[in-house]
């Protein structure tokens, strides 16, 4: 199983006719969030894969909503916020949007608040480990967890729940976003427990 992971980033080297020649041959594509639909359903197609999403903080506007110069009708992206589901023999599920840090009402979170929306997916991963025999294999979110990948900055704090989440349900992987990586030392893979968490800006390929 091979996964294209994407977030926060159009990468014209893959948004252009060299996406399968660059990538080769994927099973999914899953969007950790802050990405426009146009780039996400052009993946989609191009690889002609099923795609899962999660929003970013930022998925608000023009920019946001699906371009079809083509007039071909775009495909249907699951949003997994607060989801899970069996896509190819893998268990996913997703959670949404930032640490509160404006007045923005939409896709940003309190930790109490990205607490309640954990103790609601939790209730489902549960039931997951009595039907599968496992509850989750990949846990998407846009934010990282706190402690990981996250900055100290406001806008940039990772969520503590996904820390509990982890622990509790032992992904294999945990894949996010949100936080731009521009120094080559910068640390992007991170083993917590049984979860491996990547952040994948703006593209990585994970093989499960």
């Amino acid at each position: 199983m091979r996964i294209l992971a994407v977030s926060d980033k159009v990468v014209p080297l893959l948004y252009g006719p060299s996406l399968r020649q660059t990538v080769g041959q994927v099973d999914l594509v899953l969007s950790c969030g802050d990405l426009p639909l146009y780039y996400i359903d052009y993946l989609a197609s191009v690889l002609d894969v099923p795609c899962f999403l999660v929003h970013g903080n930022h998925a608000a506007g023009a920019e946001f909503e699906h371009v079809n110069p083509y007039q071909r009708p775009p495909r249907l992206f699951m949003d997994l916020d607060e989801r899970t589901i069996v896509a190819r023999g893998v268990i996913l599920a997703g959670l949404e949007g930032s640490i509160r840090y404006n007045r923005n009402p939409r896709f940003q979170y309190t930790q109490a608040e990205m607490w309640r929306k954990a103790g609601r997916l939790a209730a489902k991963l549960a039931w997951n480990r009595l039907r599968y025999g496992r509850s989750l294999d990949i846990l998407i979110t846009h934010s990282p967890p706190a402690g990981i990948h996250d900055g100290p900055d406001p806008a940039h704090q990772g969520f503590e729940s996904f820390l509990w989440l982890m622990r509790t349900f032992k992904p294999r992987y945990l894949l996010h976003g949100h936080k731009h990586v521009y120094r080559p030392d910068e640390v992007t893979v991170t083993q917590y427990g049984a979860t491996t968490v990547v952040n994948v800006y703006p593209w990585r390929i994970v093989d499960l």
